[in-house]
């Protein structure tokens, strides 16, 4: 990644590639050697010499565990699985990682599937992605319960109250953050600038997803002469894209919607967001804007992958049974995916119009998160509090790094203590 090669010791790089790297690299200049298992692997992994007991435990672990997004659960699994395991060098945990980034989906979910997959076969694939999932899915759907039963205490709206603003700073950071490693070039800033307006103007976020992706790859058909291709890609991309229709609600239509949103989630679980706002906010109506913002609380204070966002929403609709639903849809494209991409993705890496359309793709994903982020900005900052909060939430994530989790529980407490002091 071209972003990779510039690191600066006292700020991470943005994405998730370039974290593992940056890891790697911090563990080089400390002189930390390297486990001796790792020294001696073959340059492919042999799949079946890690128990299915042994990946349950670690996987059961870290979704428990694995708070601050991404970023975070990657280093947590390099920790394991590369320094203190062995069971794959960097070099190869760095190519699982890109091969997570180039699929759509959860990209540490779909890192821990690859690492099931490797370690104990199809079982292992299954055993790894679910473990990891799972304590982050009960966790929702419990706090989903005592929302649904709770919500209206003022207790409760106060905790609910602080803690959205602190959910709008960290879409912000995010959007800036991705911003730094998406937008390669002026032709790219172009294509998100693009995407955003199409997008606030009512145009689907699938064709505008397609259309991004295609508009990434034109300079390179162009200088190859492929303006004929172009053409055909832009129109078929778009029209396959943008025929969504309003369903009403059935378990089955839910289980339908979340698959697709798992199936195009590209550029980072905060798509999701846009994602689920376009389908289930303005599109279908299921849910208001204030219970999305609520369920992206809850994502933020539990563990494990932002996606059980889609458990939460699934029990507001229909209880127990609609989270199980919401989460098995929005969850199974990964596993599939990865599944079925081990011997495409070294391929796709090396294609470069394949790696265009990569570029604009997640130009045009950046600009959705940040469509949405405006939307739901004017939903959570309702008074001089939430606006207060919501500086200063972006002031310490950006300037201070602070974890997300601290900040979010701050948010609770100030919401708290407003409901209960009056002031």
């Amino acid at each position: 990644m071209a972003g990779c090669d510039k690191f600066r010791p006292s700020f991470p790089p943005l994405s998730e590639s370039c974290y593992s790297e940056y890891l790697w690299s911090r563990r080089v200049s400390n002189h930390l050697p390297k486990p001796a298992a790792t020294e001696e692997s073959s340059p492919t992994p042999r799949a079946g010499h890690t128990s299915l007991l042994e990946l349950a435990r670690l996987f059961l672990k870290l979704g428990t565990v694995a708070f601050g997004g991404p970023p975070a659960h990657i280093a947590m699994m390099e920790d394991e699985v590369v320094s203190r395991r062995g069971w794959l060098t960097r070099e190869q945990f760095l190519d699982f990682l890109g091969a997570a980034n180039l699929i759509p989906g959860p990209t540490s979910t779909e890192l821990a599937i690859y690492i099931g997959r490797v370690q104990a076969g199809w079982l292992g694939l299954v055993v790894a992605g679910g473990c990891f999932i799972l304590p982050s899915a009960v966790f929702v759907t419990v706090l989903a319960g005592a929302y649904v039963k709770f919500g209206s205490l003022p207790q409760v709206t106060g905790v609910l109250y602080g803690i959205k603003p602190v959910v709008i700073a960290l879409i912000v950071q995010a959007v800036f953050k991705l911003a730094k490693s998406a937008v390669k070039s002026m032709w790219l800033a172009g294509v998100g600038t693009a995407a955003a307006l199409a997008f606030a103007l009512g145009l689907n976020e699938l064709a505008v997803l397609a259309l991004g992706g295609v508009l990434g790859g034109a300079a390179y058909w162009v200088r190859a002469g492929k303006k004929g291709e172009y053409g055909t890609a832009l129109w078929s991309g778009g029209a396959a894209a943008g025929s969504a229709l309003a369903v009403p609600f059935s378990l089955g239509s839910l289980f339908l919607v979340f698959l697709k949103i798992g199936a195009f989630l590209f550029g980072g679980g905060y798509v999701l967001i846009a994602l689920i706002r376009s389908n289930l906010v303005a599109r279908l109506g299921w849910i208001t804007e204030r219970q999305l913002l609520d369920a992206i609380a809850m994502g933020q204070v539990t563990p494990g992958p932002l996606s059980t966002t889609a458990t939460f929403i699934g029990y507001l609709l229909a209880g127990v049974p609609g989270a199980l639903t919401a989460t098995v849809g929005i969850f199974l494209p990964a596993f599939v995916l990865v599944a079925v991409s081990g011997p495409l993705i070294p391929r796709l890496r090396q294609s470069v119009s394949a790696a265009a359309f990569l570029d604009g793709l997640n130009a045009a994903a950046l600009a959705l998160i940040a469509v949405v982020a405006w939307q739901l900005f004017r939903a959570a900052v309702v008074d001089w509090t939430t606006l207060a909060l919501a500086g200063l939430s972006l002031l310490l994530l950006m300037r201070y790094r602070v974890n997300s989790t601290w900040l979010v529980l701050g948010g609770a407490a100030v919401g708290a203590a407003k409901v209960w002091l009056h002031f």
